[in-house]
């Protein structure tokens, strides 16, 4: 079997890259990264468990990050990329062996609110994961403040506005670090925000993902609430909550899997990577037995994962 192989298909005028790891079971889980987290660093570790199961992955780069096309780079804005979740869910549709209507979605932090609503709007989907998603950009926002210095803040809207103004130019964009200490200016300054190079790319392999964004892209995280979205998400979900999430929030995830009419509540102990780091074996085998239940053995009698709730 082909350990995985690289592949595009396009979107909006541009094209997304991706890799796809071939499945055994007619089956294909799309994955995507956090917020300007690349393909590499975010989801290759779970993809690999994912196929050694027998399931197809393909994970993929949304626009103007990563590998994919697209300009000005670094530059995040939430409608494209869930145009890109579509793109990427019509595309796995095409691949040979590939059932239709066996296709999963996997995304954790702010690509865990894209599965919500990408999940919500197409019926076809047949199981999704939300890993420690960012369903609430109201309440992540505001806590956020809790741990950023006002002046900072001030700079970083300011610099935001510049950003944004001087791109209608066609200027560059102007990067700010993704994760920074408090005072500092960074797209998130949470205690979890700290920890995620190590979390992603412990022993720096992945050298090509950087670890930046443009500052305009912090504007529209507060009013966009995925979350909302969980009673219209008909197919099975499995949200995966660490208690002490210092970026996304233990509670409004926990919320969602109370509102989703088939949703499943993993918890496990640790902060916004804890699934990356110590807890990484016990999320891996609960999604795993998640995906073996609703993508081959949908309608079989089983029993929950452990540390399932419902």
């Amino acid at each position: 079997m082909t350990e995985r192989e690289k592949v595009r298909f396009a979107s909006g005028g541009d094209d997304c890259a991706a890799w796809y790891y071939p499945g055994t079971s007619g089956t294909c889980v799309i994955m995507c990264g956090g917020f300007a987290v690349t393909k590499e660093p975010g989801t290759d570790r779970f993809a690999r468990r994912f196929q050694e199961a027998g399931f197809g992955v393909l994970a993929f780069d949304p626009r103007r990050l990563g590998e994919s096309g697209g300009t000005p780079r670094q530059v995040v804005r939430i409608k494209d990329e869930l145009a890109d979740w579509r793109a990427a869910i019509e595309f796995a549709r095409t691949l040979p062996g590939v059932d239709p209507d066996r296709i999963a979605l996997w995304g954790f932090s702010s690509a865990g609110g894209h599965v919500l609503r990408t999940a919500a709007r197409d019926a076809r989907v047949a199981a999704a994961i939300a890993q420690t998603p960012g369903v609430d950009g109201l309440k992540l926002t505001r806590n956020a403040a809790r741990h950023q210095r006002p002046s900072a803040m001030l700079r970083l809207t300011v610099l935001g506005l510049a950003d944004a103004v001087l791109g209608l130019a066609g200027r560059p964009p102007r990067l700010v670090p993704l994760g920074g200490r408090p005072g500092t200016v960074a797209a998130l300054t949470t205690p979890d925000a700290i920890v995620a190079p190590d979390a992603l790319d412990p022993d720096g392999r992945y050298s090509q993902w950087q670890q930046n964004v443009a500052a305009r892209s912090t504007f529209g995280i507060g009013s966009y609430r995925p979350g909302r979205d969980a009673a219209r998400v008909r197919c099975p979900l499995l949200v995966v909550v660490a208690d002490q999430d210092q970026s996304a929030l233990p509670g409004p995830s926990i919320e969602v899997a109370r509102q989703a009419p088939r949703g499943e509540l993993f918890r496990v102990p640790g902060g916004h990577y804890a699934p990356f780091l110590d807890a990484h074996e016990r999320v891996v085998e609960a999604e795993v037995a998640f995906l073996r239940r609703h993508l081959i053995a949908e309608g079989v009698d089983a029993e929950p994962a452990a540390g399932a709730q419902a």
